[in-house]
């Protein structure tokens, strides 16, 4: 990542306060992110989206800024692509989901393109990691796009009750929603039906093992029986 880049990104913060943008897609010539979730303390899967170059020049690179509320970052490989996480070191220290101080995290991902993509031509970059726990927290993802001629710098934050589409280049968002209570009590209600049939297979096990005690025991009180009539 160029020192350029890396300055464009720095000038830009990465959290909204009362700002609600949601993760609908704006105009589909933007740079967007989706979420496999929203919901509160969950693990999710962003896809970072670049559906066209700059001004019709291919795209070189793509540094995509962490919010600072994330501590941990895991991009995914792509074939066309080199990535790099670039560290910032964390004075104080954190605490991270669990429990554990942390003194280091990834404040920028950036995939370098092996092969520039053409104008006209997307890819996508998918990033996993937590969000935070709080509900309607907006994390913001300033994006810079390096092409062969010129950049398209996508860091543009709207402003207190601003339309997100009146920008030119709007940054990328994501909103946390409410934690999805519905999907956890699925993962107990699918725990609980998996386990009855274990409990009914142990309570017919020891119903079958009680019988052949039994059975056993009245063989051999009859086997004594025939051994004692013996001369």
């Amino acid at each position: 990542m160029s020192s350029r880049t890396l300055a464009r990104l720095c000038a830009v913060p990465v959290t909204i306060g009362a700002i609600v943008l949601g993760v609908a897609a704006p105009a589909s010539a933007h740079v967007t992110i989706s979420a496999s979730t929203t919901a509160a303390g969950a693990f999710t899967v962003l896809t970072v989206s670049v559906p066209h170059g700059c001004d019709g020049s291919s795209t070189t690179e793509v540094a995509i800024q962490i919010p600072e509320q994330i501590t941990a970052v895991t991009p995914t490989r792509n074939s066309l692509w080199e990535v790099d996480k670039q560290i910032e070191q964390l004075d104080p220290p954190a605490t991270d989901a669990h429990g554990n101080e942390i003194s280091e995290r990834v404040a920028t991902v950036t995939y370098t393109a092996k092969t520039p993509l053409p104008d006209g031509y997307r890819d996508a970059f998918e990033l996993s990691l937590q969000l935070p726990d709080q509900e309607g927290e907006t994390l913001v993802f300033p994006t810079v796009q390096t092409c062969e001629q010129g950049e398209s710098a996508w860091i543009e934050v709207p402003a207190d009750g601003q339309d997100t589409e009146e920008l030119e280049l709007p940054a990328p968002s994501v909103t946390v929603t409410a934690p999805d209570d519905d999907a956890e009590a699925a993962d107990e209600t699918t725990a609980a039906q998996a386990s009855q049939p274990a409990d009914e297979e142990g309570d017919g096990l020891s119903a079958w093992a009680l019988g052949a005690g039994v059975l056993g025991c009245l063989l051999g009180g009859a086997a004594l029986v025939q051994a004692r009539r013996r001369p």
